[in-house]
């Protein structure tokens, strides 16, 4: 059985559609299979989509140690190490990642092809969202934390409670950056290929 219940806290508006089509006019010219094999894909390019797989997988576990934990697979001793270990590392990544995709790589792709820069804007946007859910996320991981140590009466509830909130904003994360990321590498690696940038 999996843990589905959603607490109720903040709404938030995750962009469900896909980038319009003519944001994504090269994608034709260059789609997604051939990538791989031309000869402007270079390795700069491939480590910031291995960063977006890194983002996938630790999102992925996040939630699903959340949802083991619910579901009483995982000891509350367990689950805070895990939680702190990758939730920290998901959130810390993610922080720097796009804040150097905001301020350095962004401003050099609008220079580049100014055609692209609504998509940019769009991506900058979805930047800002997942950051209010990373930051209700750590609040709530931080209490989860500081009750796991003190153990204080009552405290087995307050986990429940709390641990169905981190699953909703781990479910949240996880839904942002499966169609951000996709989104992000369908517009900009077509870019970079073209425009022989990365190199």
């Amino acid at each position: 059985m999996t843990y589905k219940k959603e607490r109720p806290v903040k709404h938030v508006e995750i962009r469900k559609g896909p980038l319009s089509d003519e944001l994504r006019i090269l994608l034709d010219q260059y789609p997604r299979e051939a990538w791989e094999g031309h000869p402007n894909f270079k390795d700069l390019t491939r480590q910031w989509m291995r960063a977006h797989d890194m983002f996938r997988h630790l999102s992925s576990t996040v939630r699903r140690n959340t949802e083991q934990f619910l579901d009483r697979a995982k000891s509350e001793d367990d689950y805070a190490r895990r939680l702190s270990h990758y939730g920290s590392r998901l959130v810390g990544y993610l922080h720097g990642h796009h804040s150097w995709e905001d301020y350095e790589f962004f401003p050099e792709l609008s220079r580049t092809d100014s055609r692209f820069d609504r998509g940019l804007e769009i991506l900058e946007q979805d930047h800002v969202v997942l950051d209010d859910v990373l930051n209700n996320f750590t609040d709530d991981a931080h209490e989860l934390l500081q009750i796991v140590q003190q153990q204080n009466s009552g405290y087995r509830d307050k986990l429940q409670d709390i641990a169905g909130k981190l699953l909703y904003w781990s479910n949240n994360i996880e839904m942002l950056l499966d169609r951000h990321l996709a989104d992000e590498e369908d517009l900009i690696v077509p870019i970079v290929i073209h425009h022989k940038i990365r190199g």
